[in-house]
């Protein structure tokens, strides 16, 4: 079976629009693919879902649901220690590149700067990983 490390961007899209390729790729994890998930991931994404911005489309209520509903299809995985093979220009990402090189999965990432990587890492957009 397939795995992914979905961006927490990813992760923000499809509870804002469940309709969209962020959305289905979610609704597809475990079916279809080994959805891979960190305590980081999970911190990174909780943190940016409940800035208050973010009410006007989504509950504290509906976000917890959310995360609740993707730890569930996640397998939780440590967050690396070692550094990835390859470096980013946003040093934020780094343990993102580290998560899915250590747990030999795709990086699925609306991040422009992630998807130009060269290096032959396996990055790819929502909508890339849909078709595969």
């Amino acid at each position: 079976m397939r795995r992914a490390v979905l961006d927490p961007n990813v992760l923000v899209s499809a509870l804002l629009n469940p309709t969209g390729a962020p959305g289905r790729l979610v609704m597809q994890a475990h079916r279809d693919f080994e959805l891979i998930v960190s305590p980081l991931l999970l911190e990174e994404l909780e943190t940016v879902l409940l800035r208050e911005k973010f009410r006007r489309y989504a509950s504290v209520e509906e976000v917890a649901d959310f995360l609740a509903f993707i730890r569930r299809q996640g397998t939780l995985a440590r967050d690396p220690t070692q550094p990835a093979p390859l470096s980013c220009p946003d040093p934020g990402d780094e343990y993102l590149l580290a998560l899915s090189y250590t747990q030999k999965a795709v990086l699925v990432t609306g991040d422009s700067h992630l998807l130009e990587l060269g290096g032959g890492a396996p990055i790819c957009a929502p909508s890339d990983f849909l078709t595969t």
